[in-house]
């Protein structure tokens, strides 16, 4: 069987990106300190934006579950388990994490800068999506510098996975 490794990847991308939305979707007790809410309010929208996105071009959680020994399942399910493994490991040294930023920066890099899937019509959302402006309003917008740095943290943390996802081999 020929599987098209870069479809699988992007869909543990968006498997993984999508776990993380969901673990921390309405959660009302995350307060950042120095970031008012309309800026949480906005990622919280981004959030449901990407979530519905995500849900268009996978499965529910219960058909990996279910069919984890179909081959490509299971490729999907052995990205999606490096992925998860590489961001404890990235996250393991850090006090405090931005999940938003984190899953955001996953995804713009594996679709904008390393222009993943861009003539797939399933992730027409993800290359077109205006990224750079949401990164202007977390990054340069951002008054606290405490909140800035956190999110240039995840950036880092994204761009550390996503290169290594790109480079992982299924052997």
């Amino acid at each position: 069987m020929i599987l098209n490794l870069s479809k699988i990847k992007t869909e543990s991308l968006l498997l993984f990106c999508r776990d993380l939305i969901l673990s921390y979707k309405d959660k009302e007790d995350i307060s950042i300190n120095g970031v008012d809410k309309e800026l949480i309010e906005k990622f919280n929208t981004i959030g449901d934006e990407m979530l519905t996105q995500i849900n268009y071009v996978t499965h529910k959680s219960d058909y990996y579950i279910k069919n984890r020994k179909h081959y490509k399942v299971k490729a999907v399910l052995a990205a999606y388990n490096f992925i998860n493994k590489e961001i404890s490991k990235s996250l393991e040294n850090k006090k405090n994490f931005n999940p938003s930023m984190l899953y955001f920066s996953l995804l713009a890099l594996w679709f904008k800068e390393l222009n993943k899937e861009s003539r797939s019509k399933e992730y027409i959302f993800f290359t077109i999506y205006t990224y750079g402006k949401v990164y202007d309003d977390l990054l340069v917008k951002i008054k606290s510098e405490e909140f800035k740095k956190l999110n240039i943290s995840m950036l880092e943390v994204a761009e550390e996975v996503v290169y290594k996802l790109d480079a992982y081999s299924f052997k």
